[in-house]
């Protein structure tokens, strides 16, 4: 057994390293392994061949690379044989990394998917806890993250607390953020962090200000807030006893009095129920006033049927838009868009595209959402071309205000919206457009498209190429 020793968990460059050398000296995978520290002292480990006279200099795909990077973050014990398995067949089979269907390239996107989600997890369920040191204050953060993410997670920190001074401790390693450079330690354990802080009971009371007992479903809770990331996060001690008063909570809020209005939402609401027409001479100066103003358009019949007008969110001024078609169930009662499974796709796609959800401005086409009874179910309906062109003026309107330089539309109806005209999403998808704004626009699927494929490996491959158009707009910006 040939043995490549590596320096750590995620050596990527040292696996490479000793990747390379086996494949050119023609070492078939059954006969070569990968160990963290000093190789060759096993019982059957052999001092490796030179290159075999007839090999060639080879290269990869970059996609096989990219893969590769994230693979190796996974925690399972045979990821590094797995990457060398398919490194290995590239020379017979140069296109197998587009075989989504084949065992090996499954099982290595499947844990993409595990590290990407571990990532995200991290992101969401990262608590910091601050501590007083001579030269100031510190924030300091324990997590135990389901994959080796420190590393690759800690820029997301870097820029979301760039001001602060703080350290995320982990198992696998830490990252330290000085408010200017980025480093990496060794792993922690849980006692060399805080375990409470004086802003834990402030967090811990907006947490609990915050849960919405008429909205709770325990197993999608459960779901997004798995019980292992529990014993680190303050929030999750009020967690069993707000689920045990969800009933009590949610009756006594059907039979409160509903509240009075804002004053100036009801001031815009009147002015706008004396003129429906009131867009012709009303041009929103701010996305707070577009927001008031959009609850009371009447351009088209949606607004009968919804629980409200849902905008757009993001940043005043963002470089990218993201458009989908109109607001879901979930959307139409939180009152925010893509908060639902829709948007959970995009969020993990954003992620992976290394893109950032709160520098996007995302909103949709139709600001009503558009459905029909089923039973106990709404159930979507896709809006009317007369529909998308009455709600395009609230579009124009946040495109004003945001002036983003690129433009993503989630399929038909979203360009519809956003080119005036109707396309064939296969046909123009992935291409940067020119808008008479200056702006560009590039087309893609919709997510929920990605949900409704049923068969697992044609969804696999549809998400990946998803995420490609994410990662080709990010080139346009």
């Amino acid at each position: 057994m040939h043995v490549g020793a590596l320096a750590g968990e995620t050596d990527f460059e040292g696996w490479r390293q000793s990747a390379r050398a086996f494949r050119l000296a023609g070492v078939p995978p059954e006969r070569a392994a990968f160990r963290v520290g000093a190789g060759g002292d096993g019982l059957f480990d052999e001092s490796l061949p030179p290159p075999s006279p007839d090999a060639a200099p080879f290269t990869v795909p970059k996609a096989f690379v990219d893969l590769a990077q994230e693979v190796i973050l996974h925690r399972s014990e045979d990821r590094f044989d797995l990457m060398y398995r398919l490194l290995w067949r590239l020379e017979a089979e140069p296109d197998l990394m587009k075989i989504v269907t084949d065992a090996d390239v499954a099982d290595a996107l499947e844990r993409t998917k595990n590290v990407s989600r571990a990532s995200h997890k991290m992101k969401a369920f990262v608590r910091f806890r601050q501590i007083e040191e001579d030269t100031g204050e510190r924030w300091i953060a324990w997590f135990e993250p389901a994959h080796r993410v420190v590393e690759k997670t800690a820029p997301f920190f870097a820029r979301r607390f760039s001001t602060m001074h703080w350290s995320i401790l982990t198992p696998d390693g830490s990252a330290f953020w000085d408010a200017e450079t980025l480093t990496f330690g060794p792993p922690a354990t849980r006692d060399m962090a805080p375990t409470e802080d004086e802003i834990e009971e402030f967090w811990k009371t907006y947490y609990a200000s915050t849960f919405n007992p008429a909205r709770l479903k325990t197993k999608t809770m459960q779901g997004e807030m798995p019980r292992r990331y529990w014993k680190n996060l303050p929030e999750a001690s009020l967690i069993p006893e707000l689920v045990a008063q969800s009933t009590v909570r949610t009756e006594a809020m059907v039979a409160a009095p509903a509240p009075e209005p804002n004053a100036r939402l009801a001031k815009t609401l009147s002015r706008m129920n004396r003129d429906q027409s009131f867009e012709k001479g009303f041009v929103p100066s701010t996305l707070q006033e577009l927001d008031q103003a959009v609850q009371a358009c009447r351009r088209c019949p949606l607004w009968r049927d919804a629980t409200q007008g849902v905008c757009g969110e993001g940043p005043k001024k963002a470089r990218l838009m993201i458009v989908g078609e109109q607001p879901g169930d979930q959307e139409d009662l939180a009152g925010h868009p893509f908060v639902g499974p829709a948007g959970k796709v995009l969020d993990v796609a954003l992620d992976e595209a290394g893109i950032d959800r709160d520098d996007v401005f995302v909103t949709n086409a139709v600001k009503h959402f558009k459905h029909e009874p089923r039973g106990k179910r709404r159930i979507h309906k896709t809006p009317a071309v007369s529909e998308v062109s009455a709600c395009r003026w609230w579009l124009d309107a946040e495109r004003r205000l945001v002036k983003p330089k690129l433009i993503v539309t989630l399929g038909a109806t979203a360009a519809l919206g956003v080119l005036g005209r109707k396309v064939a999403v296969t046909q123009e998808r992935g291409h940067g457009i020119d808008l008479a704004d200056g702006a560009k626009a590039l087309l893609t699927v919709h997510p929920s498209y990605l949900l409704r494929i049923p068969e697992a490996a044609a969804k696999a491959a549809e998400r990946e190429r998803f995420t490609l158009d994410l990662k080709r707009a990010k080139t346009l910006l």
